[in-house]
């Protein structure tokens, strides 16, 4: 299948993932990437055969891409993202 022709996951599987996310995201005080982390990852994401360009989605997770990529608690689905230092988050979480 073509990437113009890649489905998204299920909408239940959309929101399941969403819902995890967001919910550790706000757990841990809603930390978000620096400006430089956020345009990288999106970078990273306009290459990858996952992205869903017409509705810039993540095709591996079905995330909106425009919020997941600012979320300093997610990662991608295939481990494309660098790894983020998390230690001020869980200070902040706690």
């Amino acid at each position: 299948m073509s990437q113009n022709q890649q489905k998204p996951p299920s909408i239940f599987t959309m929101m399941k993932t969403f819902t995890n996310e967001l919910g550790k995201w706000i757990k841990e005080g809603a930390p978000n990437v620096s400006p430089e982390d956020y345009a990288e990852r999106l970078d990273v994401c306009s290459t990858c055969e996952h992205l869903l360009k017409a509705s810039m989605r993540c095709g591996a997770c079905g995330c909106l891409l425009q919020h997941k990529a600012k979320w300093k608690t997610t990662d991608c689905p295939k481990e494309k993202w660098k790894k983020q230092d998390m230690s001020d988050v869980n200070e902040q979480g706690k």
